[in-house]
């Protein structure tokens, strides 16, 4: 390998480690979303909403980086497509963030105080977490088995979206109310979606395929 092609491979993996850095905000964040729903104190909130604008830096530092490496480097087609993708793993890391700050802007106009209801937003962020977590390691190692279990896990996410939103908004006599627990339980199950279509990003960084159930 020339000492060009190692700087470059180097470049690659600085990349990569900038999208997992990202990721890890994402999860440091959406666990303390969850959080100040009950918080009596709104500040907390109005912080979150107010950092997201860090997660969106994040999200236009690796842009510029990827773009950097295409115009620079010349690429070959396996390497361009790993540039591509985390581009795109970027992309959904950062909408990841704006469904963090939508949950905070919930807390800000209300606190929700159902219990069931509030035990299954926190079930939600438990699932989106361990599936965030296994990104990193699946990002990682190349783990394609593991790939596959995180994106079958979205469904998951979604189950619990489906008890929310025909179980749990009709104890509440209050359609403001219902509104916004409609809400959280819409962005919590974006932030499974988001997951699951990174995971599919890093199959087809693996494999140079669009990811198919039952590959």
């Amino acid at each position: 390998m020339t000492v060009l092609r190692e700087k470059f491979q180097e470049e690659l993996s600085s990349l990569i480690e900038e999208c997992i850095i990202l990721g890890k905000e994402c999860h440091n964040r959406l666990s303390l979303a969850v959080e100040i729903l009950v918080s009596d104190d709104v500040e907390p909130a109005r912080q979150l909403v107010k950092d997201d604008a860090e997660i969106n830096q994040m999200e236009t530092n690796i842009n510029a980086h990827a773009i950097n490496l295409i115009t620079t480097q010349a690429p070959v087609a396996s390497d361009l497509r790993t540039i591509i993708s985390c581009i795109k793993v970027a992309d959904n890391l950062e909408r990841i963030g704006d469904n963090i700050s939508n949950i905070a802007e919930v807390r800000k106009r209300i606190k929700i105080t159902n219990e069931r209801t509030l035990l299954r937003f926190k079930t939600m962020e438990r699932l989106a977490s361990l599936m965030l977590e296994d990104v990193y390691t699946a990002f990682k190692k190349s783990n394609l088995e593991l790939i596959d279990e995180i994106i079958l896990r979205d469904q998951d996410i979604d189950a619990v979206f489906v008890q929310i939103t025909t179980s749990d908004i009709f104890e509440e006599s209050d359609a403001f109310l219902t509104g916004q627990i409609q809400l959280t339980a819409k962005y919590l199950e974006r932030i499974g979606d988001h997951i699951k279509s990174i995971a599919e990003h890093i199959y087809y960084i693996e494999t140079g395929n669009t990811y198919e159930k039952n590959n």
